[in-house]
């Protein structure tokens, strides 16, 4: 209550102040008139110049304290029609204009028959202004009742609404704002859609990807607990694929926590200045077994002003295990995979290049959706290992993370191009 109180005191402040201004105005054009409108027209003495200065100023002020009133008092709210409130506003200001015409008339002893005269023509013009003044109110009441028509269906629902915008006036400021807001919720209802298919579909893969590994280990241990198998090498045959499938869940679990940090911006980076070279070095060792035992040539290496650069070196290892393991398992035996880091201006450009089948056309755009996976990609590799789709859109959420941008690039049947950037500074 206190707040709105001062909230009311602070603008009559502002009004008071408009006013004062107003009225030191009214004066001063006066004034201007008598000086340079009727001294060289009239030449009157300095007493009657001093007396028309002081009815203009009086009579004009009056005029001033009276709109001010109405103003304050809300006319313009007392109507339901703006058309209707425009025409007796116009009203109003004819009728003030014939009062301070008339009484300055009066005052200034002009005859009867002058006065009438005078009368008519004001009448005449008033009536004049009048209709003029019912047309332009109906072209502004026109153009706000179409802005008003649009946030009907807006508000139906119709989120494709738009409204034309005619003049280059505040109306029409009114209806640019309205259709940039038309078309942000529309981008919200589409993005709300959006996240709520993929809400479903997040479940529907996740339950999918779950069962599969459970259902692979309920039946060999439902196989070992009835004695199904009894020859040591089965046994061992069993408890390996039941391995797998652990690791492949723990894999998963994994990432969707993962991936759930990066949606919630909670990811930690403990970044500082980094050999990029030496991680290279040493994530190629550690995939180069994988490459062996699918006869993959893995090589690579790095500009030598490409160091230092200023990343989080777990989380970028973790970015290139994933996109060399992914371009090892769709190389065919014999086949390269390549990996180049190079200075980029004042980021670092990492390329991961295949010899293998490439990504197809249709799939491109979509490989770092999360648990997206072209047709190849949902079958198990040499090793057993099943992909889940959340690898690459993890990779994008680290290294965007780190300020960087990661690309696909592909030709079928000519292999395939991850490209990455970080940055070599601090940003």
């Amino acid at each position: 209550m206190a707040a709105q109180s001062k909230h009311t005191l602070l603008g009559w402040g502002g009004d008071v102040s408009r006013i004062v201004q107003t009225l030191a105005a009214v004066w001063v054009f006066a004034l201007a008139l008598v000086v340079l409108l009727a001294q060289p027209v009239l030449n009157p003495s300095t007493e009657d110049a001093l007396q028309l200065l002081l009815f203009l100023g009086v009579s004009g002020s009056a005029s001033v304290v009276i709109a001010f009133l109405l103003y304050r008092l809300g006319l313009v709210n007392w109507f339901r029609s703006l058309r209707y409130a425009l025409i007796v506003v116009t009203v109003m200001t004819i009728g003030l204009v014939f009062l301070n015409v008339w009484v300055t008339a009066q005052l200034m002893f002009i005859d009867e028959h002058d006065l009438s005269l005078t009368a008519i023509l004001l009448v005449f013009a008033g009536g004049t202004a009048l209709g003029f003044g019912y047309f332009i109110s109906s072209a502004l009441t026109e153009r706000i009742m179409v802005v008003a028509d649009g946030a009907r269906q807006l508000s139906k629902g119709d989120l494709s609404t738009r409204v034309a915008v005619q003049g280059n006036d505040e109306l029409a400021g009114l209806a640019t704002t309205f259709n940039m807001m038309a078309a942000q919720l529309q981008e919200l209802d589409t993005a709300k859609r959006q996240l709520e298919q993929s809400r479903r579909d997040l479940v529907a893969w996740v339950s999918h990807d779950l069962r599969t590994p459970l259902a692979s280990m309920r039946l060999v241990i439902e196989a070992l607990l009835d004695g199904v198998v009894d020859d040591p090498d089965t046994i061992k045959r069993y408890l390996t694929t039941a391995q797998t499938e652990i690791e492949s869940l723990n894999r998963l679990i994994n990432d969707l926590f993962e991936l759930a940090q990066l949606d919630a911006g909670h990811i930690t980076l403990q970044c500082e200045q980094t050999s990029l070279a030496d991680l290279l070095s040493d994530t190629l060792s550690g995939m180069r077994a994988l490459a062996e035992q699918g006869g993959v040539h893995l090589e690579g290496q790095a500009a030598p002003d490409t160091d230092p650069v200023y990343i989080d070196a777990q989380k970028i290892q973790r970015v290139l295990y994933n996109l060399i393991g992914n371009a090892i398992r769709h190389t065919p035996p014999g086949g390269t995979v390549t990996i180049h880091a190079m200075r980029a201006g004042k980021m670092a450009q990492v390329d991961v290049r295949d010899s293998g089948e490439g990504i197809p056309a249709a799939d491109l755009p979509h490989i770092f959706e999360r648990f997206y996976r072209g047709e190849r990609a949902r079958t198990r590799d040499s090793g057993g290992q099943r992909g889940v789709g959340l690898g690459l859109a993890i990779a994008q959420g680290l290294i965007e993370a780190h300020g960087g941008a990661i690309t696909a690039y592909s030709d079928p049947g000519q292999g395939a191009k991850f490209t990455f950037t970080l940055p070599r500074q601090k940003v």
